[in-house]
């Protein structure tokens, strides 16, 4: 069956297609994740590739701001997803979100999804600021 054969030629084709989306958004950091999967569960790194940037990420309706924005929300609202809220506040950087942006949307998910969660969120952004100002002033 095609549809589980990751290696396929349509599999490879829709794989190498949300690996260029994801570049264009997460850069490096996205490639690191599926990277990181390769030895585990390649299954897993090629859905994150072909499914959701492939698929889901490069359709036409939002442009990536708003993606992004959506995805900083859901992330925020779920909770113990700070290493993946990491990339995806780099990401919303990425596609030219500012950080008061970011910031105000974090704060704004308070409401529907607790302190708690939003603080969880802002510290996470509060590294991944710090991190980009180290690497600029490198």
């Amino acid at each position: 069956m095609t549809q589980y054969d990751i290696d396929s030629p349509e599999n490879l084709a829709r794989r190498k297609h949300g690996l260029e989306v994801l570049s264009r958004i997460d850069g490096h950091q996205g490639e690191a994740v599926i990277d990181s999967l390769a030895d585990i569960n390649p299954a897993l790194g090629h859905h994150v590739a072909a499914f959701a940037f492939g698929d889901i990420y490069d359709r036409p309706g939002l442009d990536p701001r708003s993606r992004q924005l959506v995805t900083l929300g859901v992330l925020t609202a779920l909770g113990g997803c700070e290493p993946q809220l990491k990339v995806h506040i780099g990401a919303a950087l990425n596609v030219g979100l500012s950080r008061e942006e970011i910031t105000e949307a974090l704060t704004h998910s308070a409401v529907y999804a607790g302190f708690p969660r939003a603080l969880n969120a802002t510290f996470a952004a509060r590294e991944v600021f710090a991190a980009r100002d180290a690497e600029e002033t490198a």
